[in-house]
């Protein structure tokens, strides 16, 4: 209860307030009658002192230092009965009260100290009994979130709704595992992790520059980071989410219009609590997954549609859905089923591999499966140097392209796929490297994809199907301007803008011959396409 609500009570109705207004959102826990020359010692944070002013100290110097003496023992207000001993609070007690924001209130003297106890005891109790209720309730639906849910976005609008605030989850680094939102008031920062996935960089930096990042990442309960206007961003309490000591992810709860209360903090602590639970448990099954060879993150690349459990149990070990993923998969040239030595040989390979990823500062995620691990690549990470590093030539490594997404990825792995049964003498194969022989060999999956490698990038860039057919017909013709402008019925001059805009967007020079011969087989099997 604060001081403002206090003042509704029935017993202080006729009170008033002459100094220290500013602090009149203090919290009262208890009213205590005080009336001792010295009643600082018998005074506790959040007590409402009642007094007489029997004892009230005669000097100006005496009174503020008292009133300031108050103040830092955490008195929530001082009410004093009028007139008897004093018609009022001095002046030098109101000056100081305003200093200190300690509200003073001065209450008719005929009103009994032992009704205003009783009354405002019972209501503190009834609040702190109803904060305790709330509380419980939001822990058992949290609870039972976590368990009847799939992921953190469940668990992120249930705190959402049961608290009425829009609610954001957070890995350390800042970026995005759920949300949940309370009508369209999102700050500019809030605004902007949501629309990138990623909490903005200058949010770091001006929490560093404050030095509440690392109060934020040492703490162990919520914090209260105030508003700070200068980037955009509104008050709101963070939580850490730890398993154990270790940080990994934050629970934040947006301020809005009214100031977030204790039990939005105990909301707040459940949610991390309830967080930190599902983390573990995602973290324990794709560990599970990684020691039976079926890791999250590959066991979604091998399905159909996306599991969101799937998604997230990977997400939490490293796998971006909406990044970039290049997959790769180790051939192990022994035979099936494996023996004990050929399993141990297996183990062995993913061992490197795992050990060599992480020093790329990457996030091994792989799997084995038959004579087959299949791992995630990423671009720092040199595939020539990582096969040297395996130490056993007889080893292959295929790789599909990056695709992005998670659907990307599962195009990667497919691609990677459609090379193991590839016959090349390389012991490194790059998919779009093994395009133009296969395609020469008449595989029809190969010709696709060689299309898709060569004009893919025209085909997502504005004005781009204009452009294939500008190339296509410069390849048909010999790669002659005079003849493809003829044959376009456009200016010389249009055709070499548009050769240059087609080349900026390929990275590609149309006078190197190997560039001419794939846009000159493109048009072959073009051709050959459209007349069966």
């Amino acid at each position: 209860m604060t001081v403002r609500e206090a003042l509704k009570l029935e017993s202080l109705r006729a009170a008033k307030v002459v100094a220290g207004a500013a602090g009149l959102d203090r919290i009262v826990l208890w009213a205590h009658v005080i009336d001792m020359p010295d009643p600082e010692p018998w005074v506790r944070p959040g007590h409402l002192l009642l007094t007489t002013g029997f004892s009230w100290p005669a000097g100006d110097g005496e009174v503020r230092s008292l009133i300031a003496a108050l103040s830092r023992r955490g008195l929530a207000a001082m009410a004093l009965a009028v007139p008897r001993y004093l018609q009022r609070f001095p002046d030098a007690a109101r000056a100081e009260a305003d200093v200190h924001d300690l509200p003073l209130l001065e209450i008719p003297f005929e009103i009994p100290f032992a009704q205003i106890t009783e009354e405002l005891h019972r209501n503190v109790l009834a609040q702190q009994y109803s904060a305790i209720e709330r509380s419980e309730h939001i822990h058992r639906e949290l609870t039972r979130a976590a368990a009847e849910g799939r992921n953190l976005t469940d668990l992120a609008r249930s705190l959402g709704e049961l608290i009425g605030r829009s609610v954001t989850l957070e890995d350390p680094d800042g970026k995005l595992l759920a949300f949940h939102a309370i009508g369209e008031g999102d700050d500019a920062v809030r605004a902007r992790t949501l629309q990138d996935a990623q909490s903005p960089p200058i949010m770091a930096e001006t929490l560093q520059a404050k030095g509440l990042l690392q109060d934020i990442r040492s703490a162990v309960g919520p914090l209260r980071v105030p508003a700070m206007p200068e980037i955009g961003l509104a008050a709101r309490v963070v939580c850490p989410i730890r398993l154990g000591a270790e940080l990994v992810g934050l629970v934040w709860i947006i301020e809005g219009d009214s100031a977030l209360s204790e039990l939005d903090h105990r909301a707040a602590e459940h949610a991390a609590l309830v967080a930190a639970l599902h983390v573990a448990h995602h973290r324990e099954l794709a560990n599970l997954e990684a020691r039976l060879g079926y890791a999250s993150f590959l066991s979604l690349l091998e399905g159909g549609d996306e599991d969101a459990q799937a998604v997230e149990r990977a997400r939490l070990l490293g796998f971006e859905p909406e990044g970039d993923h290049r997959i790769g998969i180790a051939s192990i040239p022994e035979p099936l089923p494996l023996t004990r030595e050929g399993f141990l040989r297996r183990e062995r390979v993913a061992g490197v591999l795992r050990s060599r990823l992480r020093l790329a500062a990457a996030r091994p995620l792989l799997t084995t499966t038959l004579n087959y691990i299949a791992f995630m690549l990423p671009e720092s990470v040199d595939v020539d140097a990582l096969w040297r590093a395996l130490g056993d030539e007889s080893i292959t490594i295929v790789l599909g392209r990056a695709h992005r997404g998670t659907q990307g990825a599962r195009r990667s792995y497919r691609e990677a796929q459609s090379l193991l049964s590839y016959r090349d003498s390389a012991k490194v194969r790059r998919f779009e490297d093994a395009l133009v022989p296969r395609v020469l060999m008449g595989d029809a999956g190969a010709q696709e994809a060689f299309i898709d490698h060569l004009f893919g990038p025209l085909r997502t860039s504005r004005g781009g199907g204009m452009l294939e057919r500008v190339l296509l017909a410069f390849a048909e013709h010999g790669f002659h301007l005079r003849e493809t402008s003829e044959a376009l019925g456009i200016h010389p001059n249009t055709l070499r803008y548009r050769l240059a805009r087609a080349a900026d967007i390929l990275h590609a020079d149309f006078e190197d011959p190997e560039t001419r011969f794939r846009l000159q087989l493109a048009v072959r099997i073009l051709d050959f396409s459209n007349n069966n």
